[in-house]
């Protein structure tokens, strides 16, 4: 081969290489995590009472996804699916107390493969789940603190508890709280001058239990005035036993009702997203008023959604469209058009490949999610992916834009139209009329379901579905 083809052959094998932008001109992530944010916020119209004017006004500046699905309705595992790319049935980590890095020692999490690309990866709040937080994600992170307790007279106060579900009201500024005390962080790093691209989480962990905030968000919402949740009394008849049990009515939601709470735990659920927003506004706030307004790409998600009260229910750890829908809205300047709206179906791990692709960056063939630059480019295009949720090992919910199908690990089922009935309220899941639509939902069920993960023997899992004996 002479100097000529020797010359050719390099510039060809240049020209098929992926062309990635250089560090300097890469955008910035601001990546925003609200904990427990169902759809009660304004720009999804989950209930007629909410306040979330900063997220709204947020969501209305980029691409809002209408129907977004968590990866499992728990906090970690809801998290590690999103933070590495791969489903609960890829990793066996199906519910909160499972560790993760022990199972998942090599896995490169979505602020790990932004530092191997020349990012600055930093943080503050909960992007991770309690007790495991994950170091090696960080140059560097500022974790979760407490907050102010409520006085003795509130916590006596017969309306800010009921069973395990906890609220009350602070007499204490905003900035005496951990929420507030994590953007302050996010804050003065947007201020600073970066020598990096940089990858900046903020982890905001209201409205997640308990309901405690200063008590002018309290004052915004009178009990007396709020919309109680649509329930029907015989939704639980034409369930499974597997899904009686996930929706355990005589626990918090019988609880709710002896102790006539379910009203003031409406206005702290309401109060607790007012609070968030606020402090989501500051964030933003102060983003724009920085020199990297321009060159930064938002992200604001929620792990999960939570019931109130919705098939006699309390919490997330369901199956069901309350708990596994959530708030997700990307503003990536250049890609995304102001109030532009997706109603594809997508879930979390969706997320990793499209901010790797968005900013340049390989996209790993071991992720399970599909990127979503395509929707953002063009939101109405076709997209034949189903939204797929996993609540403990063997128990899954497709979810399509008409369907939601579900199948619990003994084999039983459910099914319901969104097109007729948006609350789930009638079970099509042994109906003879709609055994090919099952199927069809049933052949998106994961292929491979991984063996548990190991529980950690220090934590207790109030998850509704119980770890199988061997």
């Amino acid at each position: 081969m002479n100097s000529v083809h020797v010359v050719l052959l390099v510039v060809v094998c240049v020209a098929l290489m992926p062309v990635q932008a250089p560090a300097a001109e890469r955008p910035n992530v601001l990546f925003i995590a609200v904990d427990d944010l169902n759809d009660w916020i304004g720009c999804l119209g989950g209930h007629p009472d909410g306040q979330s004017p900063h997220i709204d006004a947020l969501a209305a500046r980029g691409c809002l996804f209408t129907r977004a699905y968590c990866s499992a309705p728990a906090c970690n595992p809801s998290r590690v699916a999103l933070m590495t790319g791969m489903r609960p049935s890829t990793t066996g980590v199906y519910l909160n107390p499972q560790p993760w890095r022990p199972v998942l020692p090599d896995a490169v999490t979505l602020p790990q493969h932004f530092m191997e690309h020349g990012y600055h990866a930093a943080g503050s709040g909960k992007i991770y789940h309690g007790r495991y937080d994950d170091d090696a994600s960080w140059n560097d992170y500022l974790k979760k603190g407490a907050d102010p307790k409520p006085t003795q007279k509130v916590l006596k106060d017969p309306h800010s508890r009921s069973g395990g579900i906890v609220f009350g009201v602070l007499d204490v500024e905003d900035s005496e709280m951990n929420d507030h005390k994590m953007v302050d962080h996010a804050i003065r790093f947007l201020e600073r001058v970066q020598d990096k691209p940089f990858f900046l989480a903020c982890g905001i962990y209201r409205p997640h239990m308990p309901w405690q905030v200063p008590r002018a968000y309290y004052d915004l919402f009178p009990p007396e005035k709020l919309t109680l949740p649509q329930v029907l009394e015989t939704d639980l008849d034409d369930l499974p036993a597997a899904g009686v049990r996930m929706a355990r009515p005589q626990g918090d939601h019988a609880t709710m009702l002896k102790t006539g709470n379910w009203r003031y735990a409406v206005q702290a659920y309401l109060a607790s997203i007012k609070f968030a927003d606020a402090q989501v506004g500051r964030l933003i706030a102060a983003l724009h008023s920085s020199r990297h307004a321009d060159n930064t790409i938002i992200v604001l998600w929620g792990d999960h959604g939570w019931h109130l009260g919705e098939k006699h229910h309390w919490r997330k750890f369901s199956l069901w469209e309350e708990a596994c829908r959530a708030p997700l809205m990307i503003i990536a300047p250049g890609v995304t058009e102001a109030d532009s709206k997706c109603v594809r179906t997508i879930d979390f791990v969706d997320l990793y490949p499209t901010l790797a692709e968005l900013c340049g960056l390989p996209i790993g063939e071991h992720l399970d999610g599909e990127s979503l630059v395509p929707l953002l480019n063009q939101p109405d295009r076709e997209w034949p992916h189903a939204a797929l949720t996993t609540h403990g090992r063997l128990n899954h919910a497709v979810r399509t834009e008409r369907w939601r199908y579900i199948r619990y690990a003994d084999g039983s089922e459910e099914l319901y139209d969104h097109d007729k009935d948006p609350m789930e309220w009638t079970n099509l899941g042994s109906h003879p009329d709609f055994g090919d639509v099952r199927q069809q939902l049933a052949a998106r069920l994961p292929k491979e379901n991984a063996a548990d993960a190991p529980f950690d023997k220090n934590i207790r899992s109030n998850s509704n579905t119980k770890k199988k004996k061997k």
